[in-house]
């Protein structure tokens, strides 16, 4: 009989062990959120990006409005804004870093095939791949930020899709791996190339700043001295968010594996994303890829015909079209207007009225101007 009870209190003890080595488990990686090891061919790096940070967060984000503490903000100032060039080709998924960005541009490369221009001023990205090659119309979003620009190559045929020729015509801060090389950039052994070349928002900003992009250009004038910010607010209240539909968004009819669902948690009030039923997750954060703004513009798209055997694509980013914002659980039917290449987009109501974003990260995507985006 006692041997019985001894039992019984063991067997209890170890269920309540169990249950509070769980909930400590739970707690050390939901709350506590320990680095991440990232092993690279010079050893081994530590993503401490989700760490605590002490004191007021009361800094806006010149790019998003995301607020953060002083000592982050004293981060950004000594640097410029950061475009990484990456691909969301479905052989290099789950691609690396996005989670960190602070606004992210998607549209087709070629083929249906989509990639992203990733913007980085605020955060910091401990793992950012597959980084790829450079489009022209990425550098029109690019140069709204006077960002320096990380990729691998480019589109170099003659032509209007010459992106590595519009770079020197343009005098972007050039990033290009083939220029910069290892440690700056290496190749990882998780994929195959081209699929596999990684960098560190650290290593291309220590890299920017060895070649002088700094804040200040050669003239001593900071990248933001001109920039237009754009206009933020807190989220709404949960009961003025709307219940949002899923945005079932396709770049090309005939590439189903690149359309994109958008899922709004309304708890959250963020928009997450899925490729089909898959959602995506940043392998280095294990955070599900998630907007707090998401903007669909339609822009002419039309074939560069340069003699690229899969054709490079030219959009229409100058000029004004139809927008679609999605924001707190609500769609808002607009337009996007952009002067020139150099001039901010601004994003519109049907009234005319600018519009004001949640604090946090804007996802943009680019789309044929005839496609129908399914929302309602």
């Amino acid at each position: 009989m006692i041997k019985k009870k001894i039992l019984i209190v063991i067997g209890g003890a170890l269920i309540l062990y169990g249950a509070s080595a769980g909930l400590s488990y739970m707690i050390f990686n939901s709350v506590l959120k320990r680095p991440v090891n990232i092993v690279t061919p010079f050893g081994s790096l530590t993503d401490v990006t989700s760490g605590y940070e002490e004191g007021n967060r009361d800094k806006p984000c010149p790019l998003n409005g995301a607020l953060y503490t002083k000592k982050r903000e004293d981060d950004w100032q000594k640097r410029r804004p950061l475009g990484v060039m990456l691909e969301n080709h479905v052989d290099a998924r789950p691609t690396l870093g996005l989670s960190r960005a602070d606004i992210i541009y998607e549209a087709v490369a070629e083929g249906g095939i989509t990639r992203f221009l990733a913007l980085y001023l605020c955060q910091d990205a401990g793992d950012i791949a597959p980084i790829r090659s450079a489009r022209t119309y990425f550098l029109d979003w690019l140069s709204e930020y006077d960002a320096a620009y990380a990729h691998v190559g480019g589109a170099n045929t003659p032509g209007p899709a010459d992106a590595l020729g519009q770079i020197r015509q343009y005098g972007i801060y050039d990033m290009d791996q083939f220029g910069l090389g290892f440690p700056t950039y290496w190749r990882g052994t998780d994929k195959l190339a081209p699929h596999n070349v990684h960098s560190t928002t650290k290593k291309l900003w220590e890299a920017a700043e060895e070649k002088g992009y700094g804040p200040k250009n050669d003239k001593g004038v900071r990248w933001d001295e001109k920039f237009t910010l754009w206009k933020f607010k807190d989220d709404a209240p949960l009961d003025a968010r709307g219940d949002q539909k899923p945005i079932v968004m396709p770049f090309w009819e005939q590439s189903p594996d690149y359309t994109v669902t958008w899922q709004y948690d309304k708890n959250a009030n963020v928009y997450r994303r899925f490729h089909g039923n898959e959602a995506q997750i940043d392998k280095i954060t294990n955070e599900h890829l998630s907007a707090k703004n998401l903007v669909v513009q339609f822009q002419v798209e039309r074939n560069a015909n340069d003699g690229y055997p899969d054709g490079h694509l030219l959009y229409g980013t100058t000029g004004s079209g139809k927008a679609l914002i999605f924001m707190d659980g609500k769609a808002t039917v607009g337009r996007w207007v952009k002067k020139d290449r150099t001039s901010r987009t601004q994003y519109l109501d049907a009234s005319g009225k600018e519009i004001v974003f949640a604090r946090g990260l804007i996802w943009i995507e680019t789309v044929p101007a005839e496609n129908v985006v399914n929302y309602q």
